[in-house]
């Protein structure tokens, strides 16, 4: 799984920072893309105006409805396209990083791929990660969802420098499998990104608890940029998005309506916190 994990930064001049003050946007995404489109760089702006240096997304930043036949039919190109080749050129214009939560995107098969892009204040792409973990589930109203029919699941655990530090990339359902967050934060992650549109249903009892799990057992902040409301399809998103630092405190939550959440990382809380609670060097062979 750790192979080839850090992608490098060939051509980003990094100059390191120990604080960074980032803007969380949580949208209620449609289906018209441009429509969708117009807002977030909307948001963006906004952010950066606001003095983040960091910007991110929710999971299906252009794009969200509860069909995955409609999903399929509007994703973009593999390239991205012309939005992403926007909000790249936005991002250098605003001297922002950008994270974009998902693209959906289609692919050499049927199903399309769930997509986050890490990109810097340059413009480059430095990152991209397929969510690996498919939302297959009966929710508690019976509602099915199977998102392994519409997704084709990626296979590659991703992280990347950045000027504040190691950055590991996750997409919501990704959050129920520690694993993932642990192999991350055990080659170095500092922080890690969890892009969702959480159902609603799931969410009330699940969202902010295994949020600051992952924050508690892996001693680095979460950073979680969510949808939120109704969108078509029939489909809900739980909003709240969240930033939680090291020790496991909410630090920034974006309630249940579109809006922009400003939080602080200070990365020195990273070493101070695995340092006083080192569990990420205790692990121990055990027979079952």
């Amino acid at each position: 799984m750790l192979q080839g994990l850090l992608q490098s930064l060939n051509s980003c001049k990094i100059v390191a920072m120990d604080k960074i003050k980032i803007a969380c946007i949580q949208a209620n995404t449609g289906n018209d893309l441009a429509a969708n489109l117009l807002t977030v760089s909307a948001m963006m702006r906004e952010a950066a105006a606001g003095g983040a240096k960091f910007v991110l997304t929710p999971e299906y930043t252009l794009m969200m409805d509860g069909s995955g036949r409609v999903m399929r039919e509007h994703a973009l190109p593999a390239d991205g396209g012309e939005p992403l080749a926007q909000l790249r050129a936005l991002a250098k214009e605003l001297g922002v990083w950008l994270l974009l939560g998902s693209l959906t995107l289609r692919t050499e098969e049927d199903r399309i791929a769930n997509r986050s892009f890490l990109i810097s204040d340059s413009g480059e792409i430095v990152a991209t990660y397929d969510k690996i973990h498919m939302f297959d589930v009966t929710l508690p109203d019976g509602k099915v969802i199977r998102e392994s029919s519409a997704y084709r699941p990626g296979d590659k655990c991703v992280m990347a420098q950045t000027p504040w530090g190691k950055l590991g990339l996750t997409i919501c359902y990704d959050l129920r499998f520690p694993g993932l967050f642990r192999a991350l934060a055990q080659a170095g992650a500092q922080i890690i990104t969890v892009p969702s549109s959480f159902q609603r249903q799931t969410g009330k009892a699940h969202w902010r608890v295994l949020l600051q799990a992952r924050a508690i057992e892996n001693g680095c902040y979460i950073v979680a940029p969510a949808m939120c409301g109704e969108h078509a399809g029939n489909r809900q998103t739980f909003g709240h998005s969240l930033v939680v630092n090291p020790w496991g405190e909410v630090v920034a939550d974006g309630g249940d309506a579109p809006g922009i959440v400003f939080a602080e990382i200070d990365i020195a809380r990273v070493a101070k916190t695995r340092g006083m609670i080192p569990s990420l060097t205790h692990d121990r062979p055990y027979s079952a």
